[in-house]
């Protein structure tokens, strides 16, 4: 071989996703490019002109800026630019400039796409920063998990019959024996028409009929269990198992557009295998002291250890962990209950921030709130539900959830109030939009019950996202607030790095990764009218709207995805190595891959926030 094209293909193999082709590959391909060299300022590349090769840096510099003159990115040796446009329409979108003398080695766009069919490493590497080259990161080392891809399933892809095998009303209770012994099921859900009103299962024949000596022909309403619990087809198989554990039940109705689906029972997923997380809902439920309570709790860490290596998703994990915290703030109002005597009025106990979203993970304070049915008297009711928030706060402190630093807690007076005076708050903080009343907002807003009577926050959230989607200027002051938080990376793609103190050299993965995107979805859905609260399910959501285009939205949740997953395998790591978990990560103990694609990740939420301030006129 030409001892030029030698040094050509040697330079290649030092810079990634070169460095991942097979060595034959590489020596062939020099053969293929050329060289060109551009003197400084010189314009290589303009937007909407042709673009026919993958140009690489072999020295010097060039600068790349958007059609609108924003500095994007700095190049140098090794780097690459040009990718975008051979995978796109061959028009170039950005202006590519030389800073330098700079000497360039030319791929031309049909070995460009043969490396990309025959070699994924290569493909998924110029790929649309947050789409096919995160997905292909989430899967890097991943472990498949069977019990893992059960829990995560949904319900409805867990439907054993096209159609559910039902009974009616009226029918007898020996014809409902009939239809289970021909069907071979253990349990008929009553419809009356087309709407689920009550299920019959062969216990209750056992129990209440056989044993009770019924009449065979006494019509099923009257043995039936009426308003049986149900859950969504959308909801996984880990929430049938828990619901199923806590209410001691053995089938689950199954609904889907506000029809029946299908029935699952816990022999249906038992028989599959079941994940701990399941069990440690089910011991909370039993136990009567904050010390016992609080041991069950503390197996948390071990938990996200396990569904970390199991490879589950951030999204799962989260859904997970936090169904834990809700278990134990409603095993401890319930005991308070059981202390207190029943609520003098109805209340319902409501989870905010990370809970709420159901998107904790192995760091977590409290953030909560009473809203209070409007009888509520603060002379003849006050004491009791003082009393009721500050057994459940203590509880949770006892556990681990550690006490809220800014007192967002239920036992704070001013979080705990009738309906009216929440509808108070929330229009003073719409309406009249100022720092403090942001930083409520960004808690409040995200806002989910967990006990009690649930019709307060319906009417609640009703006024809420009515009111927030006629404010502008609300939601542009939300939008000047949420960029106050900026992912860590700076002009030229490198990160940016907390100086000084503790956490020296490292970022914030939550306050700099995560909450960007939180505070993305919550704006969108406040301006969309969107009720769902968890930060997945919103994008989706966003997507279905239009508030977001599918590749944004889908980029968007791939670089959530993988921001969120990479801190949660940090945390993972600090707890197998006994340390106590935080959200700090030096950038260096991640491996090149990690580092790139989560630069990538960084650049896509930058990208929609440098969007979303140009709709909304906000100065990043």
């Amino acid at each position: 071989m030409d001892i030029e094209l030698v040094e050509i293909s040697d330079f290649l193999a030092e810079y990634h996703p070169f460095d991942l082709l097979p060595e034959e590959v590489l020596r062939t391909l020099p053969a293929s490019m050329q060289a060109s060299y551009a003197r400084r300022g010189m314009v290589i590349l303009e937007p909407e002109t042709d673009c026919a090769f993958l140009h690489v840096v072999r020295s010097g510099a060039v600068e790349a800026h958007s059609r609108e003159g924003h500095l994007l990115a700095r190049l140098g040796e090794g780097e690459a630019f040009g990718s975008q446009a051979l995978i796109g329409d061959g028009k170039a979108i950005n202006r590519i400039t030389a800073i330098e003398d700079t000497l360039l080695y030319l791929l031309p766009k049909p070995q460009f796409d043969r490396l990309r069919r025959d070699f994924p490493q290569f493909s998924y590497f110029f790929a649309p920063p947050g789409a096919e080259r995160l997905r292909g990161a989430h899967a890097h080392g991943r472990t498949a998990d069977e019990q893992l891809k059960l829990m995560a399933q949904r319900l409805g892809d867990l439907m054993e019959r096209a159609e559910p095998v039902v009974i009616g009303l009226d029918d007898s209770i020996q014809a409902a024996a009939a239809r289970m012994r021909d069907e071979n099921v253990s349990c008929l859900p009553v419809c009356d028409s087309d709407r689920l009103v009550g299920i019959i299962t062969d216990r209750d024949l056992r129990n209440r009929v056989v044993a009770g000596g019924v009449d065979y022909a006494t019509p099923v309403r009257r043995m039936m269990t009426s308003d049986p619990v149900t859950l969504d087809a959308d909801d996984l198989a880990f929430d049938a198992l828990m619901t199923m554990s806590r209410r001691n039940i053995s089938h689950l109705p199954i609904m889907s557009g506000g029809r029946l689906a299908g029935v699952i029972t816990n022999t249906n997923l038992v028989r599959r295998q079941t994940l701990s997380a399941v069990y440690m809902v089910g011991d909370i439920h039993q136990r009567t002291t904050f010390d016992g309570l609080a041991g069950v709790v503390s197996q948390i860490p071990h938990l996200l250890v396990y569904l970390v290596d199991a490879g589950a998703t951030a999204h799962n994990i989260g859904h997970i962990i936090t169904s834990i915290a809700d278990a134990a703030t409603q095993r401890l109002l319930k005991l308070a209950e059981e202390e207190l005597g029943p609520p003098p009025v109805p209340y319902a106990w409501m989870a905010s921030g990370s809970q709420a979203r159901h998107e904790q993970t192995g760091v977590s304070d409290q953030d909560n709130c009473l809203i209070l049915d409007d009888s509520f008297d603060a002379a003849a009711h006050g004491d009791y539900f003082t009393s009721l928030a500050r057994y459940v706060n203590d509880g949770l402190h006892a556990c681990g959830y550690v006490y809220c630093p800014g007192d967002m807690m239920a036992s704070t007076p001013k979080w705990r109030q009738p309906l009216a005076q929440w509808r108070r708050y929330f229009s003073k903080w719409i309406d009249q939009p100022e720092p403090k009343a942001l930083m409520l907002s960004c808690i409040f807003f995200d806002m989910r019950p967990v006990w009690g009577e649930k019709a307060l926050f319906t009417d609640l959230q009703g006024l809420i996202l009515d009111k927030a989607q006629k404010n502008q200027l609300f939601l542009s002051h939300m939008v000047a607030n949420a960029l106050t938080h900026s992912p860590p990376i700076g002009f030229f793609r490198g990160f940016v790095l907390i100086r000084g103190g503790e956490h020296d050299n490292e970022f914030d993965l939550k306050h700099a990764g995560v909450v960007p995107v939180v505070d993305i979805a919550r704006i969108n859905a406040l301006e969309e009218g969107l009720r769902a609260v968890n930060t997945h399910d919103r994008l989706n959501a966003e997507r279905r709207k239009g508030s977001l285009s599918t590749s944004g939205a889908r980029d968007l949740l791939e670089s959530y995805e993988f921001i969120a997953i990479t801190r949660l395998r940090h945390q993972a790591e600090q707890i197998r190595n006994g340390e106590k978990p935080n959200n700090f990560m030096d950038p260096n103990a991640l491996s090149r891959f990690e580092r790139d694609h989560l630069r990538d990740a960084f650049q896509v939420v930058k990208t929609i926030q440098s969007s979303m301030a140009n709709a909304y006129h906000v100065t990043m």
